[in-house]
């Protein structure tokens, strides 16, 4: 059965036996085993499975890709072909936009913060998304629950970058605690990454192209408050790249430090590409091609080819709660896999060798070719 860009959906068994398949468990490779999937998940009893010979290749979580913004069904299609299997969105509008892209057969599986709270935003974003103090910050947060999101992000760059205030910024994050909801803040400035710190934020996105976090006390003071408080980061280096090299400077080399620093401290890096259509913005990733580019370029930053790997498969299932029933193969778990057939352990650009897609235990055969 085919569909819209190209690729071919097997024919509908709801368990299949995935035989002489090496699997990645999260810290290694092993030998050549099995895997059964049982209608969207993972299985234990091959028995009345229909039989796929996967010739020795490599079985990987499906890849979560932690900062995506999205437009049209197209770009789901996008990010299967490159093996996505779930989407973290961080702003889609309308809401009937984002409701059209959800809970679609054969896409990948879309999260969102809707759209996110701002002060004074210029372009055509949501005037909803206005907070200019911390009643209209309570406001927003509730009104976002109400619309039935998943995470609350805000700006938090002061101005002329358009972030909402301190005491704004504060007063979301309480609020949103108090739904039990995860909280996420755009802050690519040294300052707004601070403010994020001092709201309490939980996930931090974007890595700051200005000395921040690359050297010093004061950085390895934030760093280690970071870690203390269970803080995450989610980098975006592919968007990050590209900003300087359309303003250029040099300043990536900022950022990349920073994702370093942080690591190698112990602070959660996510992987994240910020992929966009946005006509104005400063850097436009291409939706599913740009994680296996993120991955090489936190493997630039220092991140081993395992921890690069675990960015976009265990780690995120493991920080934001709506999807911690996939990253890892074992069963019960969702059945999103990704089939490759050179090992990304030895070179992390192997994740673009990819043969097939399973998300939710439906089969794509074969995904569009990935980009060298």
């Amino acid at each position: 059965m085919g569909d819209e860009s190209g690729s071919h959906m097997s024919a509908d068994n709801p368990k299949k036996l995935l035989a002489n398949v090496r699997i990645f468990d999260g810290t290694q490779i092993g030998h050549p085993t099995f895997v059964v999937i049982d209608g969207d998940k993972i299985g234990t009893t091959p028995r009345g499975a229909r039989v796929i010979n996967c010739k020795g290749g490599i079985l990987i979580p499906g890849f979560i890709d932690c900062h995506v913004h999205l437009a049209s069904k197209e770009c789901l299609e996008q990010l299967r072909q490159y093996g996505i299997t779930t989407c973290l969105d961080m702003e889609c509008f309308p809401a009937s936009l984002l409701k059209s892209l959800r809970n679609l057969p054969g896409l990948p599986d879309v999260f969102s913060a809707g759209f996110a709270a701002y002060h004074n935003r210029p372009g055509k974003f949501p005037a909803e998304g206005s907070v200019p103090d911390a009643d209209a910050a309570r406001l927003f947060v509730a009104n976002r629950v109400a619309e039935g999101v998943d995470y609350i992000k805000m700006l938090s760059d002061p101005a002329p970058a358009g972030g909402v205030d301190q005491p704004s910024m504060n007063a979301l994050v309480q609020t949103a605690k108090q739904y039990n909801y995860l909280t996420v803040a755009h802050s690519i400035s040294p300052g707004g990454f601070k403010m994020a710190l001092d709201s309490g934020v939980d996930i931090i996105t974007h890595a700051p192209l200005a000395p921040a976090l690359d050297g010093g006390n004061a950085a390895k003071s934030a760093i280690a408050r970071m870690v203390a408080e269970k803080r995450i980061c989610v980098p975006t280096l592919t968007m990050m790249e590209g900003i300087d090299q359309a303003k250029g400077g040099g300043n990536y080399k900022h950022a990349e430090a920073a994702v370093k620093a942080m690591h190698d401290l112990g602070v959660p890096i996510l992987a994240g590409t910020d992929c966009n259509k946005v006509p104005d913005a400063p850097c436009s990733p291409v939706h599913g091609e740009s994680i296996h580019h993120e991955l090489e370029l936190l493997v630039g930053a220092g991140l081993s080819n395992l921890d690069a790997l675990r960015s976009a498969t265990v780690v995120p299932g493991q920080h934001f709660k709506m999807i911690s029933d996939r990253g890892a193969i074992t069963p019960g778990m969702r059945a999103d896999l990704v089939l490759l057939s050179k090992d990304p352990l030895v070179d992390i650009k192997n994740t673009r060798s990819i043969q097939k897609v399973w998300l939710a235990g439906q089969e794509f055969d074969p995904p569009a070719p990935a980009a060298t």
